[in-house]
């Protein structure tokens, strides 16, 4: 049977300020890839049909303040 053992590089802080997010941000930086950057195309608005939004997000925005009335 294997031992595995799981430890962080360095100390977990679960109750973090802005400065340790963004520390954790430039640790995992290096271990993601970047994608080559797609040229997007224009849509014709003939193909753009409208919006559809499920009638409980539709109560939610309705609700808050920024968005109601």
């Amino acid at each position: 049977m294997t031992n595995l053992k799981v430890h962080a590089p360095v100390p977990v802080d679960l109750e973090g300020d802005l400065a340790s997010l963004a520390g954790d941000g430039a640790r995992m930086a290096p271990h993601w890839a970047v994608p080559d950057r797609a040229a997007s195309r224009p849509v014709s608005p003939a193909l753009i049909h409208g919006v559809s939004v499920p009638p409980g997000s539709a109560r939610l925005l309705d609700a808050m303040e920024d968005y109601g009335d």
